[in-house]
């Protein structure tokens, strides 16, 4: 789906680009240093919680300081893999990763995290351009650029560090995935009709097969000549971490924006389905991900005690896609019914086969707005879909009935008036 620009960066991986909030007044964002401290010591007791085992039962709204804490440091693993991504078409090194693992994180402006990158991941389109070298459609030629199909996504990297370790109360493997960076993977998010998971079309419980958007399975299965798809890499790289960790609590933090929390949805199910004898903690972590599959693939989830928090933009279109018929799973008034303004012919065409367009979302969902930010004054597409905006709205982010701490202060001070008036 749409992702911001990375060419442009600044301060430890801030994006600036045309599609960066325009700000009232500088917002600064929480620091990416992480250290133990006695405001997170609880997070060792209760981190089952804190990564959805209870579906974050009242840590929501309002939102808990810990929980926000940890949302914000999962997302600057999110920051490091488009910071660390090459998007310079015209750079010999276009689409991999321009830091080494060993400093990766460190040269992306996280210090101290007590993290280390053990894997790096790359996805491979299923569709291919001819490239400038031979052949064309219709005479046209590609740059090769154009038609790079395996590019670098993203990371994989485990908690080392024995006080970070006791901290969390566990050992954590976070699994980090960026938005779309390439023309084919731009291909791939149009390609939203819904293909079975394991492929094969036949009907399997309730709500029949698990279905999923035919581009994301794409990305997340095709292989190259010379590389594993994601899944393999990810599966071996999961098997290798289980048999050397497995004995001793252990979670798997798979995050990732826009494109990137799509793949993360599809490595959780993957996960649960490739190591069905060892269940590890599995929590998704999605910034403005689209939806990605169909009732019976959120079913299969959630029977497997995935855990997803949805972070979403109300004023964020991608998350409002793929999909014209919408499954009136998400209690948002209005949401369901917007396949009323899709013209008629198509709206025929998708009835005749609506089952390959039937999207629902997935887990539970922290619902932010960028019109209630005071420091945003753009409200763009581009600037809603942001990484960056996400971040700000985490961090300054009450309740629903607060939605901005600026706003909170003055509400706290308004409740405290009428109770002395009382």
């Amino acid at each position: 789906m749409i992702s911001s620009p990375g060419k442009l960066r600044r301060n430890h991986g801030t994006r600036c680009s045309k599609g960066t909030p325009r700000l009232k007044r500088k917002a600064s964002p929480p620091s990416r240093e992480t250290s133990p401290d006695s405001k997170n010591a609880k997070l060792s007791k209760k981190w089952m919680n804190y990564q959805g085992v209870n579906g974050w039962e009242g840590l929501l709204d309002p939102l808990d300081d810990d929980l926000r804490r940890e949302i914000l440091r999962y997302g600057h693993f999110v920051e490091a893999a488009y910071d660390s991504f090459d998007f310079d078409p015209s750079s010999p090194t276009y689409a991999t990763c321009k830091h080494p693992r060993s400093s990766l994180l460190r040269r992306s402006g996280i210090c101290g995290s007590g993290y280390r990158v053990t894997r790096n991941l790359y996805a491979t389109c299923g569709v291919e351009l001819p490239s400038c070298g031979g052949g064309g459609w219709s005479g046209v030629k590609f740059p090769g650029w154009v038609s790079t199909r395996s590019s670098w996504v993203g990371f994989v990297a485990v908690c080392h560090d024995n006080r970070e370790i006791s901290r969390l109360g566990r050992r954590d493997v976070v699994i980090a995935l960026r938005g779309t960076g390439t023309c084919l993977e731009w291909v791939e998010n149009m390609r939203t009709k819904l293909t079975c998971v394991h492929g094969n079309d036949g009907g399997s419980g309730a709500y029949g097969e698990p279905m999923v958007q035919s581009g994301f399975l794409s990305l997340f299965t095709s292989k190259a000549t010379t590389r594993l798809s994601l899944r393999d890499t990810i599966r071996e790289e999961v098997g290798t971490i289980i048999k050397m960790y497995g004995g001793k609590p252990l979670s798997f933090t798979l995050t990732g924006h826009s494109l990137g929390a799509a793949l993360a949805t599809l490595t959780a199910y993957d996960i649960h389905d490739a190591f069905e004898g060892f269940a590890p903690t599995v929590t998704v972590l999605s910034f403005g991900g689209p939806r990605v599959g169909n009732m019976s693939f959120r079913y299969r989830l959630e029977e497997t005690g995935t855990n997803v928090l949805r972070i979403v933009n109300t004023d964020d279109p991608v998350t409002k896609v793929p999909g014209i018929l919408v499954d009136g799973s998400s209690g948002i008034p209005g949401e369901d019914a917007a396949a009323g303004m899709v013209p008629g012919w198509l709206r025929q065409r998708v009835l005749h086969d609506s089952s390959r367009w039937r999207y629902v979302d997935v887990g539970r969902e922290l619902r932010l707005s960028s019109k209630e930010c005071p420091y945003i004054c753009d409200v763009s597409m581009t600037t809603c879909h942001d990484m960056k905006t996400y971040l700000n709205l985490v961090s300054g982010f009450v309740s629903s009935k607060c939605p901005f701490r600026a706003k909170g202060k003055k509400v706290l001070r308004m409740h405290r008036c009428r109770h002395d008036l009382i």
